[in-house]
């Protein structure tokens, strides 16, 4: 997997609502009606996270959660990182 270049992730991040590069990785904070929305939330991207074999750092404060994509392998973001995230906007229902 090969990492972005800055207009790739531009591009990219007009199609990923929410979504905001901070140096080498993606961010996204949601805001859930409830606590244990988020925490559902948080379940079900963890089953598409083990699926892809692709895992974010979550951050959970009370009903926000922020979402963090890298692949740490690469030093950086790739395409795994774009199709997570828009995985997680399908989940969090974005």
């Amino acid at each position: 997997m090969t990492l972005l270049s800055d207009q790739e992730i531009g591009t990219a991040l007009r199609d990923l609502p929410g979504w905001q590069r901070h140096r080498s990785e993606l961010r996204r904070s949601v805001t859930f009606a409830t606590f244990r929305e988020g925490i559902d939330a948080v379940s079900r991207i963890a089953g598409l996270a083990d699926a892809a074999d692709h895992h974010p750092d979550i951050d959970i404060r009370w009903r926000t959660v922020t979402f963090i994509l890298a692949t740490h392998d690469e030093g950086g973001i790739t395409e795994r990182d774009t199709a997570m995230a828009r995985a997680i906007n399908e989940v969090a229902g974005i």
